[in-house]
């Protein structure tokens, strides 16, 4: 009997073992069939399901499939011809998509705030196969309460009458995601939503790392401005030092989260606790983790927790539903108690807010907020703003306030933007190297008629608060880049934009060695060491040395494409004869390694605005 129990064990064994798999994973990349690049963003959706996947920033994705009966998949993405593929035995499927210009003609392409002839449904997914959440737009568009500070776009300035130029740094790259939420959507950025200093800051860059004891490098180019031959355009950029995760102080960490009403949306919460989990995952057992989340009252749903629990960590996210009004001011006083209590004095300490903004009941005041905020800076707490969702969106209220903790501010369109933001950039979303960075520019009036700023409107300082140490300014992170660009006429050069005649009734006396001199402009830089209330100073000169655009670095080529797709989308009056097909023959040809596809995924953005526009 034992023998005849053993002999059908094995034979069910063996047969179990010959069985197919009901399910199959399908794995392939989707790119464009105009020039090969690969599409970041699309959905693939198993037909008659609502299992889908979106692809990476390399185009690529994974999703498994039913082996029972025929099975399809569906590839959409605004732009673009849907495409409908049946499985049968493979298990590699790429995609080469089609442009749609009939779709894209469809969705009006208008300012912000209006309704569109044609609503589109979009996802908001991770890049492993799982339930697929679709919802409309209509009420986001009919009831828009999206806010945005007004941007008064700077001019050229003459160089006789402001020889010094004075701003904050911003390693912000909130306007990039969210204007291309717009664009992803079929619309138009509005004109205020689009910072250029973000766009161009929402991308690393290749500079030399810094050699000595400043945490960070300066580099510095100049060639032709693309967008006018007559004009010069100046790079100025800065490379904050790499520091091993592995080596960055214990983090202190106080994960504020809006759980109201507004946050129920597919592309808020759920999409929040994706990303937050993705973070939980780079904890290191010295990193401690409190939730603190606020609706219609504040709550400590997870005390202060060590990083190497995160079971613990990740069931309280889960546990998280939306309902409820936004008290927003009780929120941030519960975190920062929360942050006080587990201070570390060495260490990282830090609130992470995760909202849509929709501060509407208790303190919510911005004077209130700011003075609350500036005094737990001072008190050694920082604060990083993460923005999420559509239509009743605050950008002007997180910005404002990110700036006055000293954190950053980024918006969170997707799964894989909370990875770059949260994983990727893990030390420079979090570890602050050097704060209160400004920089300040005196330029050369042999060589330098007139100069303009490009974005960093917002940033200005006046030129006494370069000395001043009590002066709020802008915070470097581990590994970060910022990048700054000045477009300038030269001396004797006749622009439409030379900005004031000449004085009659006094002139403005010029230091002889001036004329002796090569160099164009003095950049210099102050910052402070994030435990040190002092500043220190680093000086840098820029010769007037420039070469030929295609002689320049793929930092100072890439840096100018996006720079003119801001202008572009802001209808700058700066913006010269550049065309959306020249921004993309130069995008192409400085895209460089871009490891992560950030920089494929602009050059298709730009396709997309181009089809848009036709």
């Amino acid at each position: 009997m034992r023998q005849i129990t053993i002999l059908m064990m094995t034979l069910m064994i063996a047969t179990a073992a010959m069985s197919p798999s009901l399910d199959q994973e399908i794995t392939g990349q989707v790119t464009s069939a105009d020039d090969g690049q690969p599409i970041a963003g699309v959905n693939v959706l198993i037909k008659g399901s609502v299992t889908g996947t979106i692809t990476d920033l390399k185009g690529n994705y994974k999703i498994t499939v039913p082996t029972t009966g025929k099975q399809f998949l569906v590839f959409s993405f605004i732009g673009y011809e849907s495409q409908e593929v049946e499985v049968k035995n493979q298990s590699i499927i790429n995609i080469s998509m089609i442009s749609d210009q009939a779709e894209l003609e469809e969705v009006v392409v208008i300012d912000y705030g209006r309704s569109r002839k044609k609503e589109i449904a979009f996802s908001m997914k991770s890049s492993q196969a799982a339930p697929m959440h679709h919802y409309e737009q209509d009420a986001a568009y009919l009831h828009n309460t999206e806010d945005y500070d007004a941007i008064n776009e700077n001019i050229f300035l003459a160089v006789k009458n402001k020889p010094l130029s004075t701003f904050s740094i911003d390693v912000d790259a909130a306007s990039y995601s969210n204007m291309r939420r717009f664009i992803n959507n079929g619309q138009k950025p509005p004109k205020d939503a689009v910072r250029i200093e973000e766009m161009i800051n929402y991308f690393n860059y290749d500079y030399s790392e810094p050699t000595g004891n400043d945490p960070f490098s300066i580099n510095t180019e100049i060639a032709p401005a693309p967008w006018n031959e007559k004009h010069k355009l100046v790079h100025i950029g800065l490379q904050g030092k790499h520091i091993p995760t592995d080596d960055l102080p214990a983090s202190n960490l106080v994960f504020l989260l809006d759980v109201s009403g507004s946050m129920s949306d597919a592309n808020k919460l759920p999409l929040l606790k994706s990303g937050f989990k993705l973070l939980v995952q780079q904890l290191r057992p010295q990193d401690r983790v409190a939730i603190v989340v606020y609706a219609g009252a504040a709550g400590l749903v997870l005390p202060s927790t060590p990083g190497d629990e995160k079971e613990t960590i990740i069931r309280a996210l889960d546990n998280l539903q939306a309902g409820g009004s936004t008290a927003g001011g009780a929120g941030i006083n519960l975190a920062y108690k929360v942050a006080q209590d587990y201070f570390k004095p060495n260490g990282n300490n830090r609130i992470i807010l995760a909202t849509d903004g929709d501060f509407n009941v208790g303190e919510s005041s911005d004077a209130g907020m700011e003075r609350l905020i500036e005094q737990k800076r001072e008190e050694g707490v920082f604060l990083t703003v993460l923005g999420f969702g559509m239509g009743n969106y605050k950008d002007a209220k997180m910005e404002t306030i990110a700036d006055k903790g000293n954190g950053n501010y980024a918006y969170i369109d997707n799964i894989l933007e909370a990875k770059k933001v949260l994983v990727n950039e893990f030390g420079g979303t979090l570890f602050t190297i050097a704060k209160d960075v400004k920089i300040q520019v005196e330029f050369n009036p042999t060589k330098v008629q007139a100069y303009r700023l490009i974005g960093y409107e917002n940033r200005a300082l006046r030129d006494e608060d370069f000395n001043n140490d009590k002066k709020d300014a802008g915070e470097l992170g581990a590994g970060h880049t910022v990048t700054a660009l000045y477009e300038i006429i030269p001396v004797g050069v006749k622009s439409e934009f030379s900005p004031v005649d000449e004085l009659k009734y006094q002139k403005m006396e010029i230091d002889e060695s001036a004329y002796q001199s090569d160099e164009l402009m003095m950049v210099k830089l102050r910052y402070k060491d994030p435990k040190s209330s002092k500043s220190q100073l680093i000086e840098h000169p820029l010769l007037d040395q420039p070469v030929d655009l295609d002689q320049i670095s793929d930092n100072f080529r890439w840096s100018a494409s996006v720079a003119a797709f801001g202008m572009i989308l802001r209808d700058s009056a700066f913006k010269g004869d550049i065309s959306t097909k020249d921004i993309l023959a130069m995008a192409q040809a400085s895209k460089g390694k871009d490891e992560n596809g950030y920089r494929v995924e602009f050059i298709n953005l730009v396709k997309s605005y181009q089809l848009m526009v036709m």
